[in-house]
């Protein structure tokens, strides 16, 4: 199993963005348990794990929405807004049903939010259509020596369709498999393209009259695989959460990992219980996970792995109490573990990354 990454450079991108905009760099980078100036120290191509990117994300945005002004990148993932209009999608049974929450939501809140969602259906292909509008004068959050400001448009069109088509994937349990995605706005260049095209895994066209992801209609009857628990670890982890997705797109497990962590301090769950939540049979949920080549065993190590992770850093935790808690019978074998998952002992792991932030 590996941990997902990502380098620092990009850590250090979104603190030159903040600064641009004249927000308190340092105050954000803490409230991610992150030091600017040992951050600074690291080589940019040094990996970094892909929670802490998604904690600095999520402080980012709640300070972004201070400015009073709309969150024009990613379909303002971590504001208000999306947790709300996600709180809204939940309800739905399938995922036609829940995009057609979230279309009357993001009507509504259109003139504070400024983006809003589109569903249409043909007979046998449905399209999702996703509208950003910039105003002119309200250019605090798009200044012009960012050296994206020139494409602001085609970042935050393209950037909302790839956190819709994740979140649609999340929904549902299995990725959303796109057969055209259109860019409302001109490319960047070849490497952006084939970035998207990466993602989306499907052909990508831009300077279209659209911005929209088109998939199979029957897709719309999907059921919705998730519950209000897990779309609150979700909402907590929402960055980490799709930046998963697309590495590695398999969705089932995203949700089983998810309801793991909600039963995992009443202990782990059967299989059973899992099958139960997810409206499947024990032998469609072995066959799902057969297909994305993973086992209910790898998710519920990858789950410990994670929780781990999280107590350490955030937590002033025993190593005895924390293997208990992931239901360990010894802590030498919650040592040996974590050290197969990390490459670490858990006492070095939380030194190295307290070290990170100054501590």
């Amino acid at each position: 199993m590996s941990e997902i990454n990502i380098p620092v450079r990009k850590f250090l991108r979104v603190f030159d963005y903040l600064e641009r905009i004249g927000l308190d760099v340092t105050a954000i980078a803490a409230a991610a348990s992150l030091s600017t100036e040992r951050m600074a120290e690291l080589p940019p191509d040094q990996p970094l794990p892909a929670r802490h990117f998604s904690r600095l994300y999520k402080a980012a945005v709640e300070q972004m929405q201070t400015l009073q002004q709309p969150v024009p990148w990613a379909a303002g993932i971590g504001s208000e807004a999306f947790a709300l209009m996600c709180h809204c999608m939940i309800s739905g049974r399938t995922l036609g049903e829940a995009l057609a929450l979230a279309e009357r939501f993001e009507r509504l809140v259109y003139p504070l939010t400024h983006h809003s969602i589109s569903l249409q259906e043909g007979p046998e292909s449905a399209s999702l259509s996703y509208r950003i509008d910039f105003n002119e004068g309200e250019s605090v959050l798009v200044p012009e020596e960012w050296d994206r400001a020139d494409t602001k448009e085609t970042v935050a069109r393209a950037s909302g369709l790839m956190v819709w088509h994740a979140l649609c994937g999340w929904l549902v349990g299995q990725p959303l498999e796109a057969t055209l995605v259109t860019i409302g706005a001109p490319p960047i260049n070849q490497a952006y393209h084939e970035s998207l095209a990466q993602v989306f895994r499907c052909p990508v066209q831009f300077s279209a009259d659209d911005n929209a992801i088109s998939f199979p209609r029957e897709d719309l009857q999907r059921r919705v695989v998730h519950t209000v628990d897990s779309l609150r670890e979700f909402l907590d982890n929402a960055v980490y959460q799709l930046i998963a997705i697309e590495q590695q797109p398999s969705s089932t497990s995203a949700a089983i990992k998810s309801l793991i962590t909600i039963d995992l301090p009443h202990g782990l769950p059967s299989f059973t219980r899992i099958s139960e939540h997810l409206h499947m049979s024990e032998s469609s949920l072995r066959r799902r996970l057969q297909k994305e080549h993973t086992s209910y065993q790898s998710l519920k190590d990858e789950v410990r792995c994670q929780v781990a992770i999280e107590k350490l850093l955030n937590e002033d935790i025993k190593v005895a109490d924390l293997a208990e808690y992931l239901g360990f019978t010894e802590p030498s074998s919650f040592v040996r573990s974590f050290k197969g998952w990390t490459g670490e002992t858990p006492r070095t792991y939380r030194e190295k990354m307290q070290s990170l932030a100054g501590g």
